[in-house]
This record gives C-alpha cells, sequence and structure tokens, in this order.
C-alpha cells in the first residue's frame, strides 16, 4: 500500500481538524443514524482518542460504538480522476458511510485501510460519516476480556478488561486523507536490494491498474540525495544497479529516490501517473549468532516505547514524534521496537530519515490466558478459547504491505508475550511464520517477544525464529529488590538458552522497573529512581558478559496510561522519562552507556 503523497498526477487533502461526535448508547445502529446529520454532537478533534476530551467517565471507560461525522467538499475539478478515502488507523472497527451508503468496514486498529469513493460521491458537499467500535474480545488483536454482568437494581455493568498493560485508548488515530490518483494508476511499489562488489543491486516489481495497464509504459528511475539520476529501467520488474551505493544504517542513514512513472505510447505521449518512494539500500542477516546489518554485526540499543501522550492518548502528532525520536537520539539508541502495534507510517518515515533501526510489531498482545492477575486460580487453554487466528493473519498481512519498503524496519516481531509454553502454540504461531516468510519480498528476520514463563525447558516455539527475544524482569516482578538474585537468574537463564539453541543469537526485549519520577532513596528501595537504575545497571554487567546477547531494549522509553486498577498509579511508571517527556535518573544512566557503546562489532572477539 502506497502512503498519499502529493505529485504531478495526484493530489492529497487532509481532513484532520474538528469533526461532530457522539457516543452511542447501544441504539444508533438500529436506528440508522448514518441516513441522517448527527444530531446531539460534540466537537471533537482528528486524529485523536476520545477518552480523555470529556470531563465524564463516559468518555474515558465507553465500552462500545461512538460516531464521527463531517462535511466532505469535493472541488468540481476533480471530477474525472479517481477519489479515494484512506483512514491512517480506527481503533478498533470502523464502519464507513458516505451520504448515508455504506462504503467499508474494517477491523483492526493500527493499519490504514481505504476505498474509491468516486461512485457514491458527488461534486461539492459529501457528509463523511464513521462508526467505530473499541470493543475487543478473544478473537481480536489486542485480546481484552468483554463481560455484562448484571446488577442488583437490574441494569448492566458492561467491562471490557484488556488483557495488557496499556490503556485501551479509541477513536480515528491516524490522518485521513482524500487522494487522487488518474484512472490508470501506480497501485504498489515493491523494492529489494543486494549488494555485489561495492555496488548495490535494486530489484523492483510495479503494479498498475486501470483500463490503460496492458498498453502504458512503465518507466523506474533511481535518484541520489541530490536528485541526480544514478540507474533507470522500464517494465513492471527488474533490477537495477548503482555504482558505488551509499548504504543506509544507523549514523549514515542515505535515502535514495525510485522515481516511477506510467507513459502512454504513441505520438502524444503522455505521462499518466507518477509516483516517489523513499528507499535506503541496505542487507538484514542472522549468521552464526549475529544479527547483521550491511554484513556488519549490530547491537541494539533503544526502548520499547508506546503511542501515547496526554490529552490527545494515541492520536498521531508530528510534534511528538519528533520529539521522542530526538530523545532516542539524545540517549544515543540506535533502535526501538513498536511495542505493542505498528506506530504511524509518518514515524516510519521519520526513523527513515534519522537512521533509527525498528522491530516492527503486529497488534498480537494478550495471548495469553493464564498472565494476568486477573486470570483467576484455574489454569486456562489459552489456545482452544481465543480465536484470534484470522485477525492476526490479517494483521501481519496489513503490516508488511504497508511496512515492506522501510529501510528502518530489519525484523518483523509476530507477537508480545504469548503463551509458548502451552499446548496449541506451535500449531498457531508455525503457520504465521511461514506466512510473513512468504510476505516480506526483504525476508526480513523474525522473532516474538517471549515472557517469563516460556523458558528453555518450557517453550515450544523459538527455534522456528530466527532471534530470540526476552522480556524479563527479575528484580521486579520475581524477587522484587534483590538485585543479586535478579542478576544470577538473568545469568543463568541466558546460559540455558545458548545450551538449548546454539548459535542463536538473543535480544533483551525488555526489562526495567517502576520509577516514581521525584521518589528517592538510599539504599535504592522499589519505585525510587536509584533503584530503577541500580536495576538496570545490574542487568548490563550480565548481558555484556553474554556474547549471545545482540542487542538491549529498556522497557520503557516513557511512562503510560494504563486502564484503572489496584497495580498501577495512574498508569505504568517504567519509563526513563515521565509522560511529559522529562528524564529520570535512569535517562542519564542509558546516555552514557549507550554513547560508548558502538553500533557496530560491540562484541567482537568476546
Amino acid at each position: 500500500m502506497l502512503y498519499p503523497l502529493m505529485t504531478a498526477t495526484r493530489e492529497v487533502f487532509d481532513l484532520s481538524g474538528i469533526w461532530q461526535f457522539r457516543l452511542d448508547p447501544g441504539q444508533g445502529l438500529a436506528e440508522r443514524w448514518y441516513e441522517r446529520p448527527l444530531r446531539q454532537s460534540v466537537p471533537m478533534p482528528v486524529p485523536a482518542s476520545y477518552n480523555e476530551l470529556g470531563e465524564e467517565a463516559a468518555y474515558r471507560e465507553h465500552v462500545g460504538r461512538v460516531w464521527y461525522e463531517r462535511e466532505l467538499i469535493i472541488p468540481r475539478r476533480l471530477w474525472g480522476q479517481r477519489l479515494v478515502l484512506r483512514f491512517g488507523a480506527v481503533a478498533h472497527t470502523a464502519h464507513v458511510y458516505l451520504n448515508g451508503q455504506p462504503l467499508i468496514t474494517h477491523r483492526g486498529g493500527f493499519t490504514p485501510f481505504e476505498a474509491e469513493i468516486t461512485a457514491l460521491a458527488q461534486p461539492g458537499k459529501n457528509r463523511l460519516t464513521v462508526l467505530v467500535d473499541n470493543t475487543l474480545d478473544y478473537s481480536t488483536l489486542p485480546v481484552a476480556h468483554y463481560r455484562e454482568e448484571p446488577l442488583p437494581d437490574g441494569t448492566r455493568l458492561i467491562s471490557d478488561t484488556p488483557n495488557f498493560d496499556f490503556f485501551n485508548y479509541a477513536g480515528i488515530h491516524r490522518p485521513v486523507r482524500l487522494y487522487t490518483t488518474p484512472a490508470t494508476y501506480i497501485r504498489d511499489i515493491v523494492l529489494t536490494s543486494t549488494l555485489a562488489e561495492g555496488d548495490g543491486l535494486v530489484g523492483y516489481r510495479i503494479a498498475v491498474e486501470g483500463a490503460e495497464r496492458e498498453t502504458v509504459t512503465v518507466r523506474v528511475t533511481l535518484l541520489d540525495a541530490e536528485g541526480r539520476t544514478v540507474a533507470a529501467g522500464e517494465g513492471t520488474q527488474g533490477q537495477l544497479r548503482i555504482k558505488d551505493v551509499h548504504l543506509w544504517e544507523p549514523g549514515h542513514p542515505y535515502l535514495y529516490t525510485c522515481r516511477v512513472e506510467l507513459w502512454r505510447p504513441g505520438e502524444t505521449s503522455e505521462c499518466l501517473d507518477s509516483y516517489e518512494e523513499p528507499y535506503g539500500v541496505r542487507t538484514v542477516a542472522v549468521e552464526d549468532g549475529q544479527f547483521l546489518l550491511n554484513g556488519k554485526p549490530f547491537y541494539f540499543k533503544g526502548c520499547g516505547k508506546h503511542e501515547d501522550f496526554p490529552v490527545h492518548g494515541r492520536g498521531f502528532d508530528e510534534a511528538v514524534y519528533v520529539k521522542d525520536l530526538s530523545l532516542l537520539r539524545w540517549l544515543g539508541a540506535n533502535s526501538f521496537r513498536t511495542s505493542h502495534y505498528p506506530y504511524a507510517e509518518e514515524v516510519m518515515r521519520l526513523a527513515d530519515r534519522l537512521g533509527l533501526v525498528v522491530i516492527d510489531e503486529v497488534p498480537a498482545v494478550g495471548l495469553h490466558l493464564n498472565l494476568s492477575p486477573s486470570a483467576g486460580p484455574s489454569k486456562r487453554q489459552t489456545w482452544r478459547e481465543l480465536t484470534t487466528a484470522a485477525q492476526h493473519e490479517q494483521a501481519l498481512r496489513e503490516l508488511i504491505a504497508r511496512d515492506k519498503n522501510h529501510a528502518c524496519v530489519v525484523m518483523w516481531s509476530i507477537a508480545n508475550e504469548p503463551a509458548t509454553e502451552e499446548e496449541g502454540a506451535r500449531a498457531y504461531f508455525e503457520p504465521l511464520l511461514h506466512l510473513a516468510r512468504q510476505l516480506d519480498p526483504q525476508r526480513r528476520p523474525l522473532t516474538i517477544a517471549l515472557q517469563m514463563l516460556a523458558t528453555p525447558a518450557t517453550d515450544t516455539v523459538t527455534d522456528l525464529l530466527d532471534v530470540i527475544a526476552l522480556n524479563r524482569y527479575y528484580g521486579w516482578y520475581v524477587h522484587g529488590g534483590r538485585l543479586e538474585a535478579a542478576q544470577a537468574l538473568l545469568r543463568a537463564e541466558l546460559e540455558a538458552w545458548r545450551q538449548r539453541l546454539p548459535g542463536k543469537p538473543i535480544l533483551l526485549s525488555e526489562y526495567g522497573a517502576d520509577a516514581i519520577a521525584g521518589l528517592h532513596d538510599e539504599p535504592p528501595t522499589m519505585f525510587s529512581e536509584e533503584y530503577q537504575a541500580a536495576l538496570l545497571q545490574a542487568y548490563h554487567e550480565v548481558l555484556d558478559a553474554c556474547p549471545a546477547v545482540i542487542g538491549e531494549h529498556v522497557w520503557n522509553f516513557a511512562d503510560f496510561q494504563t486502564g484503572q486498577s489496584i497495580t498501577r498509579v495512574q498508569g505504568n511508571r517504567k519509563g526513563i522519562f515521565t509522560r511529559e517527556r522529562r528524564p529520570k535518573l535512569a535517562a542519564h544512566l542509558l546516555r552514557k552507556r549507550w554513547r560508548a557503546i558502538p553500533d557496530f562489532g560491540y562484541k567482537a572477539g568476546k
């Protein structure tokens, strides 16, 4: 799926701004609210989460449907072009209507979807209505416990408790755009790269749609950063050679531009459509226990993080992301994981430009019915009770389709903390891993972030993966406050993984401790800034001594909001920055460490 860009043949209109909004107590669909202008509505910004934008608890705790509406004006000059309405992400199910008619339905809150509106639209004013449902259950990604409980007064309490530790923000979270293409247009561009004797070989496949697709000439041109042509070819597929190629990597995020044009042949040759895709040439491989970027052993330094900020929740904000990625670079980090869902595609484009490496994760979180405190005393059968396989496949297809050309994406994470130690896990994940390898034209490595019950003795899936990714909380959830025990347990587990799967690299994908900003204590005690820093230091001593470890991602970049519970006080406080992005003591410790660790060859010779 191509990102909507303005070109010589395409126009893009941003529909962000104030829309009309209404919570639905349950009758909106039955009463066909989409057939008329939305009544009793209030202003609501798009993109944004609606949960923190009202003073009533109903906004924050709402379970079910809400409605958005705005006027969509289409200039007459656009008539004759193909008109496409595109949503960056809507959490979690969207039903879109144009002028009272159904247009498209999409399930999944973190990837884009679009529909051609040419047949339903009219020149001038149109009414765009979006029904959004935030309900999660055992068939969705993420997973939640949906429940309807009768109360003594005859009413029902509807709850949808997340089976994950972050707030279930909802709404139209990412930009909504109207864009145009010609009737015959470039539908998709697939790029791959290999290296040969100092040159870059860029393979391409171009998908063309429209009545003239069989007769147009496809021209592909590679431009360097200064706009000079370095290679060119024709046809819907081929390979271009870049002499003395500039490789993309942290510290040198060089981007070429792949320009694709459709030309009508004949005496009056005409460019029907054009598109420009930024592209970084680089290679990724896992060999001999190392993660190789451009053939060099790469060491991951960075954080897991969330799309989370006060007031707008998970709603996209370019200023916040510029700040976040700037702080990562200030730390000396070179990477992050999109825990626990795909981030906005604008973020991926920014990471390409800044040279930040990304582990791209599907929203498969909560796939463990025995992990949360609400699991209960009896053993659940996770892989018999969940029915997420179809949604998981869809999410994987949509993520790879969106992010396949990004240089920053070097690995796919298929899930976060699933029940890989339970019966049925291998049968569930093996087809998904096979699918991911089929779908990705660049054949990136695959991983799953493992929870603490998935050990070398119990896990049933990790031999299928390219990288072992461990979320480990010794010294916090296990033997809290006892750093010597934490080091001993971590050291022993790393050695056990080395023995079970020799030669397979290990990434510590989560480790950390909660710290309340401004809370200090000596000697360090849990929840103090000193204890958070001490725990990180204790882990680093173990990681540095283990040759199999190829990286470290602290949990978490910044404090983030969660659902209300007795285990969280105004959210999760494991951030090395506060939710407002103020550094804690741990941020300074990490900055000193990471700025001293090279991106490549850190453990050479160990």
